[in-house]
Parts: C-alpha cells; sequence; structure tokens
C-alpha cells in the first residue's frame, strides 16, 4: 500500500473540513488560506492542511501527514504543512481523546478574541459541548512555540473550545464532526454574547458552579 492510499481516510477528512469551513465563512473569506484543519491518525501522527494555499485550489495530495515531532511524512512537493502544526500536535498529545481540530477566524469568535474577553455559559447545548466558559489564549505570534505553550497550558480544563486572543478560535472534537460543530457552537454563543452585550443590560449566565 502506497502512502497516498494508507492515509486517504484522513485527507479526505481534513479536505472536506477545511472546504465546509471555507464556504460558510469560518476562515475570513472565501479566497483566502488563513486557518488550519488536522486530524490525528494515530499516537505520533497526524493529518493537516498546508500552509499558505487556497482552500479551493486544495486536493487530497495537498494535505500533509506530519508526525507529532513535526517531521514530514507524507509531504507533496512544494507544499509546507501549516505553520500552526506545533500547536496542533501539543493538543493532540495533552488531550488523548481529541482526534479533531479546527483554527478559524470566524467573525464573532474573534471578536471576542481581540476584546480578549472569554465567553461564559450561556445555554446547556454549549456548556455540555464545549465547557463552563471559553476561555482565551494569551497572546503569541503565529505558528510560534511560544503560542503552542500558551494553547497548551490551558488544555486542563478539558474544554472543546478556546478563543486565541488577537487571532481566532479553536475547535476540538472526539470526530471531526464534533469539532465542526464546536466550531458552530462557539460562533452562536459569540455572536449572541455580543448582541446581547450590545444592548448594555445584565446578562443572564447559567448558574454553574
Amino acid at each position: 500500500m502506497n502512502l497516498f492510499s494508507k492515509y486517504k481516510t484522513y485527507k479526505k477528512e481534513v479536505l472536506n473540513a477545511g472546504m465546509w469551513l471555507s464556504q460558510h465563512g469560518y476562515f475570513g473569506s472565501l479566497r483566502g488560506s488563513g486557518g488550519n484543519v488536522s486530524a490525528r491518525i494515530d499516537d505520533t501522527t497526524m493529518a493537516i492542511t498546508p500552509s499558505g494555499v487556497k482552500y479551493q485550489e486544495l486536493s487530497l495530495n495537498d494535505i500533509c501527514i506530519i508526525g507529532f515531532d513535526n517531521k514530514e511524512i507524507a509531504v507533496k512537493k512544494g507544499r509546507k504543512p501549516s505553520i500552526e502544526s506545533g500547536m496542533h500536535s501539543v493538543i493532540y498529545q495533552k488531550r488523548p481523546e481529541i482526534n479533531a481540530i479546527v483554527h478559524t477566524h470566524q467573525t464573532y469568535g474573534s471578536v471576542f478574541a481581540i476584546l480578549n474577553l472569554p465567553i461564559p455559559a450561556l445555554f446547556d447545548e454549549v456548556s455540555w459541548a464545549l465547557g463552563k466558559i471559553i476561555q482565551v489564549v494569551p497572546y503569541a505570534l503565529s505558528g510560534s512555540r511560544e503560542l503552542a505553550a500558551n494553547v497548551g497550558a490551558k488544555l486542563s480544563n478539558n474544554a472543546n473550545a478556546y478563543i486565541i486572543q488577537n487571532h481566532g478560535i479553536l475547535a476540538l472534537g472526539k470526530t471531526m464532526n464534533q469539532a465542526l460543530l464546536h466550531a458552530e457552537l462557539l460562533e452562536k454563543a459569540a455572536q449572541i454574547y455580543y448582541l446581547a452585550l450590545s444592548t448594555g443590560k445584565p446578562v443572564t449566565e447559567l448558574p454553574i458552579s
């Protein structure tokens, strides 16, 4: 079995998720290449989107297979794995139950990224799926070891979504469909929280201790 056939299922999962997120505006623009998607293959390996390639131009062969040590295993000539590969690696290593990660620049989630403001539990479905609070990961330069370390430091709360200060959001899942759902739920919570705050009236949070 060649490497393409061996990893085809994971490549397809990552490609389809990236295309869906792009088409629904989760990366900030239809023509851009921002954000990234990955899927765990095993305890040392993942499939991840390449760096600097427009989602509308991606094919299965463009999806990169790399180790958690960032060693390239099956990467198309001329392509480079996402610069955020280190951040994905940290999550997979610290959260063994997580099998899919999406990092987006979705609009309302990004509002709270620049406000440096966490989103509290507002609805049962959001609390159950994402956690009691959507915390903010401190800023660091995109693709840096510092950013990966900052993300890693937040993972012990076992939440499934995080806001990255002045950057975007992370949504995690046991499956890719779950990770996508968590990105949707975060955007729903962020939009409603933003609109509620804009009224100037008190916001009612869930009574979670």
